[in-house]
């Protein structure tokens, strides 16, 4: 465990082009940068090689796929070597063929994967068409060893369930970081965009007071219709609505990007902090893990009872 009680994380929200190699190139220097404002782990958006490409269901679009180690870890973990720093890169992994992931990629400060965590909910409303693309993860949640200790790095719509959150910091986490694509409906915003954001921003900032972790939301920005390089969807695309942010163990809102604008969010990780809020809000010392079964049920109809 290192010996820092304090250390830095950076959150890269940023919007992301037709292009997936200057993409690429983009957030390399978003990440360099972040490092010299002194970040130590670096945590990139879902899927930051892309537009949001899940908009419609195209077979040809599993070619964006790449292998981890890959293109995008080799990128990044020459820049997390150079710089110091710990980096999570959001990646469509490509396993095998015709099997592929939604995969955060840890990438450790001497260049190597550390350890990677595929999403574990994958879902499929309109725009957001997950479940063509992408098998479930099979790693279980996941905390990992990194040189600022341990983390966790889930996948956007594993945001909602508390149950990832949970079982990610029983094994130690101090911070979960969820690299992130969500945005409006263009049609839904007016009646339904603020009540949308707020209870994304809830349910994490829960997430952290419930488990006495920092929990660290890195969403893009932009108006997209997946266009890769000229291949877009059709209809009204999304609106990525940014507001990334973290928030510490008592859920309290330390650093906060705006909804429409590229940033990079500096915040303080505080050992010492998460470890008194665990005192004086002993949440899971009074579990009562003998009472959970349950749990494991999709509903507990009389059948389940």
């Amino acid at each position: 465990m290192p010996s820092e009680k304090t250390f830095r994380v950076g959150l890269i929200q940023m919007s992301c082009g037709p292009d997936p190699d200057a993409n690429l190139e983009k957030a390399a220097d978003r990440v360099r940068e972040a490092a010299r404002q002194g970040a130590d782990i670096i945590c990139l958006p879902e899927l930051f090689r892309a537009q949001y490409f899940c908009q419609r269901e195209d077979i040809a679009l599993f070619d964006l796929a790449e292998p981890i180690p890959g293109p995008g870890t080799e990128k990044l973990g020459a820049i997390a070597r150079e710089a110091g720093v710990v980096v999570i890169a959001s990646l469509f992994e490509r396993r095998a063929p015709g099997l592929y992931h939604n995969t955060a990629a840890i990438l450790e400060r001497d260049g190597r994967v550390a350890g990677i965590y595929r999403k574990m909910h994958i879902p499929d409303d309109p725009l957001y068409y997950e479940k063509f693309y992408f098998t479930p993860g099979d790693l279980g949640f996941r905390a990992f060893d990194t040189s600022k200790g341990k983390i966790g790095a889930l996948v956007c719509w594993d945001q909602w369930y508390p149950e990832g959150a949970r079982i990610t910091a029983l094994q130690g986490a101090n911070v979960l970081f969820y690299p992130t694509a969500i945005g409006w409906h263009p049609h839904e915003k007016e009646e339904y965009g603020v009540a949308q954001y707020e209870a994304w921003q809830t349910i994490q900032r829960a997430h952290a007071i419930a488990n006495g972790v920092y929990v660290a939301a890195v969403n893009r920005v932009g108006h997209e219709h997946g266009d890769i390089r000229g291949n877009r969807a059709q209809g009204p695309g999304l609106e990525f609505w940014g507001g990334s942010f973290l928030a510490d163990p008592f859920g309290r809102v330390l650093a906060n990007a705006s909804h429409d604008r590229e940033e990079i969010l500096i915040g303080e990780i505080d050992l010492e902090q998460m470890e008194d809020t665990r005192r004086n809000w002993p949440f899971l010392r009074d579990r009562r893990i003998d009472a959970y079964a349950p749990i494991v049920n999709r509903f507990l109809d009389d059948e389940a009872q």
